[in-house]
């Protein structure tokens, strides 16, 4: 990839939802990172979606890195066979660890745990604490209120423009990725305006 994406932070619920398509999106995702070289970084656990695309990278021959906090290793749902498991003492280890190992950031569909990781990483590029792109794989209009939501902000005047595009989406992992390629962080900052 033309921006040098070695790794991409992928955030995505410990369970699998009700609809098949979301672990055939995970499963497409862990294709394409695949085929493009690219490592996976994410929650570490071997449940829901989450366990659906590490197992698919791993089946695949691609590499694999997960940040999980010892609590949830207590509970034994750990994935057991990644190419490096990252143990850690609490949830904000695990999103610093993340976020420091990866290029960008990919939120599949999830609840509370992958809404929260998504908007805070890209709260972080709205403060400029980094330049990587962020996006949404809007598998099926999974997102879509979300979206809706965020153009409501941005019109409100609570987000301003250039940081509500900051936030990609896509849905399908292709056109994800090639946004990704593409992305240029915004060279103005919130309090210019």
């Amino acid at each position: 990839m033309t921006i040098g994406i070695q790794r991409l932070c992928v955030y995505c619920g410990s369970s699998s939802g009700h609809d098949a398509r979301y672990a055939e999106a995970a499963n497409a995702v862990a294709e394409a990172f695949v085929a493009r070289d690219i490592e996976l970084v994410y929650g570490g656990a071997s449940k829901g979606i989450m366990g659906v695309i590490a197992d698919r990278v791993l089946a695949l021959g691609g590499k694999v890195h997960g940040v999980i906090p010892q609590q949830l290793v207590d509970k034994e749902i750990a994935h057991e066979g990644l190419t490096k498991q990252h143990v850690v003492a609490s949830m904000h280890e695990r999103k610093m660890l993340m976020a420091a190992l990866a290029d960008g950031f990919v939120a599949l569909p999830g609840g509370f745990g992958t809404l929260e990781e998504i908007i805070e990483i890209t709260t972080w590029a709205q403060l400029r604490f980094h330049a990587k792109p962020c996006g949404l794989l809007n598998v099926d209009g999974y997102y879509d209120r979300l979206l809706e939501f965020l153009d409501h902000a941005c019109a409100e005047g609570f987000i301003p423009d250039f940081n509500r595009r900051m936030l990609l989406a896509d849905e399908r992992i292709d056109g994800l990725l090639g946004r990704f390629e593409r992305y240029e962080a915004p060279d103005r900052d919130k309090w210019t305006d």
